[in-house]
């Protein structure tokens, strides 16, 4: 299988703490990759690397042609600015040089109705905000989505909503995705590899192996505690 991405040594330093050491891995075009980690492991730093947002030693070797979107975990805005959903993805539209077509698919893909994408960002629900950053970073068909922390400010419900809603957009586009996540039993379903930073150690392989709760105590340094959905 050709991989989407190959990762060799890499290493960030951030002032004089080094958050990231000797890391190497790959994903596999069309998979998914889940990481997870305690606080201060180096998951959002990881993904801001790969993108070239921060300075790195070693190789982020993306395959040829790799278009990138990308959804950050907090996202630097005012909510109560006058700007609505559908300002964001024109702005984004015209960056990415897609035609207006195109942000409106997007809105399809993420089922955030038209009526939602037009009024303001300050009034849309935190998981209607979410659709919005989604259908933002779809907006010129990426090749490659990273999404870190998805339900931040969504309530319990959305969450399953939003993670569903991920899954169904990554197969019907054959998207490889790399998701930062909390939601163990959401990653043990819908990602086929995890990718655990812990500060002492980390490991790598497909879920159902790396899911353990050895694993797990050693990647955060504590028994692991586990949410049930209902009727999950």
């Amino acid at each position: 299988m050709v991989n989407a991405l190959e990762v060799e040594r890499l290493s960030v330093r951030l002032g004089a703490a080094e958050v990231l050491a000797e890391l190497d891995f790959t994903v596999a075009a069309g998979s998914a990759l889940a990481i997870i980690g305690p606080n201060g492991s180096g998951k959002t730093v990881l993904l801001r690397a790969l993108i070239g947002a921060l300075p790195h030693r070693g190789a982020v070797r993306w395959a040829p042609g790799t278009r990138i979107g990308y959804v950050p975990q907090k996202l630097d805005i005012e909510r109560d600015l006058p700007v609505t959903g559908r300002d964001f993805l024109r702005a984004r539209a015209s960056v990415a040089g897609a035609a207006p077509a195109d942000a409106a698919r997007a809105l399809d893909l993420v089922g955030l109705p038209a009526q939602s994408a037009g009024r303001r960002i300050g009034a849309l629900s935190g998981g209607q905000f979410q659709r919005l950053l989604l259908a933002c970073a779809l907006v010129g068909r990426p090749s490659v989505l990273l999404f870190d922390e998805p339900t931040s400010g969504v309530d319990e419900p959305g969450e399953e909503r939003l993670y569903e809603m991920i899954h169904r957009v990554q197969a019907a586009e054959a998207l490889t995705l790399l998701l930062v996540s909390h939601e163990l039993s959401v990653v043990y379903r819908y990602a086929e590899n995890v990718l655990c930073l812990g500060r002492e150690h980390r490991c790598l392989g497909p879920a159902r192996e790396i899911l353990t709760p050895e694993t797990i105590a050693r990647v955060y340094g504590e028994a692991p505690r586990y949410h049930h959905h209902d009727g999950r």
